[in-house]
């Protein structure tokens, strides 16, 4: 070994001893009399002191030069309280340069003046800096708390094709061309699904795998074209079964790398989450939750509630002090394209008891009372009101209410609030193709009560499904699966599937359940989200190595990129642009 020890753990009881450390040099403070240089690797920080009779070893180095210096621990005059190394400092008595390095073109600090797309272009300099490299760390101990948990619960870490066949159903696939098959392509995994329902069948009652996947989809902070998820599938199992045993598996991490203490998660239906959140991943850190208020406002003359469909409600607790700017602010927040809402009713309730709406001349305040009733409001708060068509309207309140629950410090990533949502509607009607779709996914298993809708009323029929949420994120989904090939086929009947398109794309599965396919589920939790919301943050960005950015491209490396000639011609391809 080049170094005896790392420069993140020499403590005052190593006075004296002799060492030797390598790393990189991150500031070097020259001061005449004696030269500090701070050589940091990813352990931490320790202080190299040189006399001025050592400047010869000192003048020509600079920001990330890579050196072995070897010398005499001792204690330091001037202590450092902010790094565990802080008590001493490193008497050099010989150096060596190991590579020279050219100038940064950010600084490699905790908070670095290097703008996003400039530090993934230089991926491999930011993961030089703490936040970065703690990151990585926590996603280290997450997967390795989650192989041993599952270890322990008898689960077979057993690993899947990546080069497998494309499918219709879900997001875009990635493709690749087959040399040896001219013409034809192989598909990257959307998931493992169909191959891990086979290992089920195949006997192995108990499988995980943290692995890759992809998807060819547009991207936004919680999304990544190649993306981690903890995939696991059981068998003679029943729904609760799979949310008990993920449930423990949750509060085992958190109790192993965030030390918090868990007793149960609280459980939410889907229906009820859409009425009272409107979205089926509800934040329920704080309230706010939705009041609905049509039969109380309609048949006024204020034409737009009296046109709606549905008037939606919630209740900022002690805000009605709010400025009309702050007013302003959230009514062309709503406004947005990406929300939708064509205006924003407020109103207030006064400390006097008075109310004070932006629709007085259509109410009375014995009226505005009664709103005010219906949203258990009290003096001093304020409340917000959007009318639309009823899904609209809930997807609008949604966003207003997530981004009020941000403005009031609502949304703390210190605190953690999971949640499973479950019997989620197993299809639903898509008006573009004009047909069904599956809510999750094809293999989803209908609830044994609901299946005689199958043939009558489908859009009616609950998914055996649940997800767990996590501060208002999707970090898992899951479901029993359909185990008979009967239901199985009448599924893809639903979904549009002819008798053929079915046997060509799926016949693998169908057969094999001909063969003694055993009751089972699973479920797969999303890797990079869980390690951000694990690491307080809501992009997935920094807890992975080596990204993309939001155009789907390596900066970095500069992918994707053409490829010569000779190979398309190999792989029987003509690129016309």
């Amino acid at each position: 070994m080049l170094r005896t020890h790392t420069n993140g753990e020499l403590r005052i009881n190593n006075v004296n001893q002799e060492v030797t450390l390598c790393g990189w040099v991150q500031k070097k403070r020259d001061l005449g009399a004696m030269t500090f240089v701070d050589l940091r690797d990813r352990y931490g920080i320790t202080q190299l002191v040189f006399s001025e009779s050592q400047s010869e070893l000192t003048m020509n180095l600079g920001r990330e030069f890579v050196i072995q210096a070897t010398g005499k621990v001792a204690e330091r005059q001037s202590k450092n309280t902010n790094i565990p190394t802080g008590d001493i400092e490193i008497i050099v008595t010989s150096l060596v340069v190991l590579n020279k390095s050219k100038t940064p073109p950010f600084t490699i600090e905790d908070n670095s003046d290097g703008g996003e797309e400039l530090r993934m272009q230089y991926r491999y300099l930011d993961l030089r800096r703490n936040p970065l490299r703690k990151n990585l760390e926590l996603r280290h101990r997450l997967s390795i708390e989650v192989r041993k948990y599952l270890d322990s619960l008898n689960f077979l870490e057993i690993e899947t094709p990546y080069l497998i066949k494309s499918t219709p159903e879900g997001a875009r696939d990635f493709v690749v061309p087959s040399r040896m098959n001219a013409g034809q392509f192989y598909a990257l995994p959307q998931s493992p699904q169909t191959f891990k329902q086979l290992l089920m069948v195949s006997g192995y009652d108990r499988y995980y795998q943290i692995v890759r996947c992809f998807r060819d989809e547009d991207l936004r902070a919680d999304r990544q074209p190649e993306f981690t998820q903890i995939d696991c599938e059981m068998a003679f199992v029943t729904q609760e079964d799979i949310i008990q045993t993920f449930e423990s598996l949750m509060v085992h991490l958190f109790q192993t790398t965030k030390g918090i203490d868990f007793d149960s998660f609280p459980r939410m239906c889907y229906a009820d989450a859409m009425l009272n959140y409107g979205c089926d991943k509800p934040d329920i850190r704080f309230g706010m939750t939705f009041n609905y208020i049509t039969e109380l406002v309609k048949g006024k003359g204020f034409a737009i509630f009296d046109d709606a469909e549905s008037v939606i409600a919630i209740n900022a607790d002690n805000c009605a002090s709010f400025t009309r700017k702050q007013l302003d602010e959230l009514t062309d927040f709503v406004k947005r394209p990406q929300v939708g809402a064509k205006g924003l009713i407020y109103l207030r309730c006064n400390e006097d008891g008075t109310y004070k709406s932006s629709v007085d001349k259509f109410y009375s305040e014995e009226e505005l009372k009664k709103w005010a009733k219906q949203c258990n409001a009290k003096a001093g708060d304020l409340i917000f009101v959007l009318s639309g068509d009823l899904a609209a309207a809930q997807k609008q309140m949604n966003d207003l209410r997530l981004h009020l629950g941000n403005q009031l410090g609502l949304r703390n990533p210190d605190i953690y609030a999971p949640l499973w949502v479950y019997d989620f509607p197993l299809l639903e009607w898509n008006e573009e193709s004009g047909r069904y779709h599956a809510m999750h996914h094809p293999f989803t298993s209908p609830k044994t009560e609901d299946l005689h809708l199958l043939e009558t009323e489908p859009g009616k029929v609950r998914a055996n499904a649940y997800d767990l949420v996590l501060n208002g994120t999707e970090i898992g989904g899951g479901s029993i699966r359909i185990h008979d090939r009967a239901v199985q086929s009448r599924m893809f009947d639903l979904l549009g599937f002819t008798k053929e398109e079915a046997q060509a794309q799926f016949g693998f599965l169908l057969n094999a359940f001909e063969y003694g396919a055993p009751p089972h589920g699973g479920i797969a939790l999303g890797f990079d989200r869980l390690c951000a919301l694990f690491g307080g943050q809501e992009t997935i960005r920094d807890f992975i190595a080596f990204p993309k950015n939001n155009s789907g491209r390596d900066v970095m490396i500069d992918a994707p990129a053409t490829i010569d000639k000779k190979q398309l011609d190999e792989l029987n391809i003509k690129v016309t642009l």
